[in-house]
């Protein structure tokens, strides 16, 4: 029997609801849903797309199983709302996107991905510095009050 494999698609509103529960279910999980986090899950084509950013999803069979954001911040990208469903994860599937994530902005000749994280996330970490994003300062005011890490990669 032939193993299935995950296909990383682009973004189609009719995923939104994927995008919103995948993301919820984490930042529920470890930490809250914050007021910008509401804002850009419960519109991600305005708030993302429609802004010159991307999301992708991984779908495995019929069914969503991960999702991951890369969202124009204007000077940046910022590689954000990336989450497996808990039922798919520890089968590499963020490191599938991820690197999926870095080759789309080599093709689009980023010179850099930025990404904010919390040092409790230790899995996280540990995949963005295995595909080469390193710590960088954080600035006092950041989008995000969970964060406390900031990373980034030079391609």
């Amino acid at each position: 029997m032939k193993k299935k494999t995950n296909q990383i698609i682009s973004f189609n509103n009719k995923y939104a609801k994927d995008f919103y529960n995948l993301n919820v279910e984490w930042l529920e999980k470890n930490f809250y849903v914050e007021p910008y986090d509401e804002k850009v899950l419960s519109n991600p084509k305005e708030s993302i797309i429609d802004h010159g950013g991307f999301i992708f999803f991984v779908k495995h069979e019929s069914k969503i199983i991960g999702t991951v954001a890369l969202i124009n911040q204007n000077t940046y990208f910022e590689l954000s709302k990336m989450a497996i469903s808990p039922e798919y994860r520890g089968l590499k599937i963020g490191k599938q996107l991820i690197r999926y994530c870095i080759n789309f902005a080599k093709e689009e000749q980023w010179k850099s991905i930025t990404l904010y994280s919390h040092r409790k996330l230790v899995p996280a970490i540990n995949l963005y510095k295995k595909v080469g994003f390193v710590e960088v300062p954080l600035e006092k005011e950041v989008h995000y009050e969970r964060a406390n890490i900031k990373m980034i990669l030079n391609l």
